[in-house]
């Protein structure tokens, strides 16, 4: 019974946040952007003191259920996992125990917090598993996601339904969606042979909860006067920390997910208090070394804890939808383009764990990650897909790192992220000799106005004019702008974003 209720609770959590990675209709946004920010890392990065508390307490009573149950990358390999044990034409070999790599298990875990110290956190997202989770389905799973809405968008026109609508799918970043597809391979291969030793060897969360958990009330527990030693739950221990030899289970590397509890079929072991359970049963579940390598790393793994806590966080390009033209080419900016609500690139760098959460949200395509080696995969403003949309708040909505601060939609219309400047010998009323006006039309904010370039001829072609303290930086202009293959109006980044 407490396996079902797990692997029900498991695959709510799991499809709720891997929509919220999916859907472009922002339906899931609006009402579960919470379980993104329930998750332990984001919750850290935030300064998130309750959900950190709750995660922690949950632990202190349950164990690392967070795990099996809250954690999208542990419920992955745990589907995985399944799959393998079912694979018996392929001479499958059971799980076994293992000693646990504790060495291997505090490396990661120092290396993981030296980045988030450093301001490198989104190289740390490499191996935090919301972050690596993120990626994955923001980069795989969602254009196989839009595929199918647009085959389903496709039939249902031929009825005269339009349930469906098309949308683009855009490969945003190619050296982000190498680096996803390799770490989705790498972990579904671990988990396919070995079980859960991402979540025991390498993932920093399970090093951390691993610790907490050894002081958990609830753990499973043998029964030395029922089990018969048959060995069942080692060979379906995906954790592979059940000793039947010696009755010994090591609590660090237990996910409780129960599979050992479902498996014997003695009964033997029960998901109980153990200092009530050891009244009458002599067995120790925690090896004496085990307890003594936790003693000796108490010091070191709270310090680390404790430190990470306080820590602040190619589609074909349209004009007004008529005419194919040429793809237009991203221009070099000397100050990246921050999300809306980010501040600066300080905070943003040191909080932003590259999840790709807000790149999946945003409705207008204009956030993408970023390929310098400064920032790498962290979102940056790009518009020549698109741009972004006074009116649109979701990536504040749906940040749950706190590196985008949630604003309104009143705040976001005065909210300056960038200027806007004309680039002359790029603009067709300089090079073609026509008059255009596109810059002027689309600029929500009515910085641009067009002066004539001879003032004493009244036949002269008209050129824009930026109003620097006017303009946001939305990068209307620039997307609309008709000139190929850099647009005439081009948007620079600002050190410190300001309402104005």
């Amino acid at each position: 019974m407490l396996r079902k209720i797990r692997i029900s609770l498991a695959v709510v959590f799991f499809v709720l946040l891997t929509m919220l990675f999916l859907d472009f209709s922002g339906v899931f946004h609006k009402y579960f952007a919470w379980i993104a920010k329930i998750q332990f890392i984001p919750a850290v990065m935030a300064v998130n003191v309750l959900v950190i508390i709750a995660l922690i307490f949950l632990t202190l009573i349950l164990g690392r259920v967070y795990c099996s149950v809250i954690c999208p990358l542990g419920v992955w390999q745990d589907v995985v996992s399944r799959f393998s044990k079912r694979r018996k034409i392929m001479n499958h070999k059971p799980f076994r125990y293992s000693k646990p790599l504790t060495w291997l298990r505090v490396f990661f875990l120092i290396i993981f917090v030296v980045l988030l110290l450093a301001g490198f956190t989104q190289y740390a997202g490499l191996i935090e598993p919301y972050s690596v989770f993120g990626k994955i389905a923001s980069n795989i799973f969602s254009p196989f996601y839009r595929l199918i809405n647009n085959g389903l968008a496709f039939f249902a026109e031929k009825f005269h339904s339009y349930v469906f609508y098309t949308t683009d799918i855009i490969i945003k970043s190619v050296s982000v969606l190498i680096i996803s597809i390799v770490t989705l391979l790498i972990i579904s291969i671990l988990a396919w042979k070995c079980g859960r030793i991402y979540c025991n060897s390498v993932c920093p969360i399970g090093t951390i909860l691993g610790f907490v958990a050894n002081f958990s009330i609830f753990k499973p527990v043998i029964n030395l006067s029922e089990c018969t030693s048959c060995g069942i739950c080692a060979r379906n221990c995906k954790a592979q920390c059940v000793n039947s030899k010696d009755h010994i289970i090591d609590y660090s590397r237990c996910v409780t997910c129960f599979d050992c509890i479902e498996e014997c079929s003695q009964t033997a072991i029960k998901f109980t208090p153990k200092f009530i359970f050891n009244k009458n049963n002599k067995a120790q579940n925690i090896e004496k070394e085990e307890i003594d390598v936790s003693k000796r790393n108490f010091l070191t793994i709270s310090t680390l804890m404790a430190t990470a806590a306080v820590l602040k966080a190619q589609e074909n390009v349209v004009d007004g939808g008529l005419a194919i033209i040429e793809n237009k080419k991203i221009p070099k900016r000397h100050i990246p383009i921050l999300p809306p609500s980010s501040g600066n690139q300080a905070h943003f760098s040191q909080h932003c764990t590259a999840c790709q959460l807000c790149v999946s949200a945003c409705p207008n395509g204009v956030l993408c990650p970023s390929t310098s080696i400064e920032h790498f995969m962290q979102p940056q403003m790009q518009y020549e897909h698109d741009f972004c949309r006074p009116e649109c708040v979701r990536c504040t909505e749906v940040c749950p790192t706190s590196a985008i601060k949630r604003i309104t939609i009143e705040e976001k219309s005065s909210l300056k992220i960038g200027t806007a400047t004309w680039i002359r010998k790029n603009c067709v009323v300089i090079t073609d000799n026509v008059n255009c006006s596109n810059c002027e039309r689309h600029c929500p904010v009515g910085a641009i106005s067009r002066v004539r370039i001879d003032m004493n001829d009244e036949n002269s072609f008209l050129i824009p004019v930026v109003n620097a303290e006017r303009c946001i930086g939305c990068g209307a202009c620039e997307y609309h702008c008709p000139s190929r293959p850099f647009s005439a109006m081009y948007v620079e980044g600002i050190e410190t974003q300001r309402f104005i």
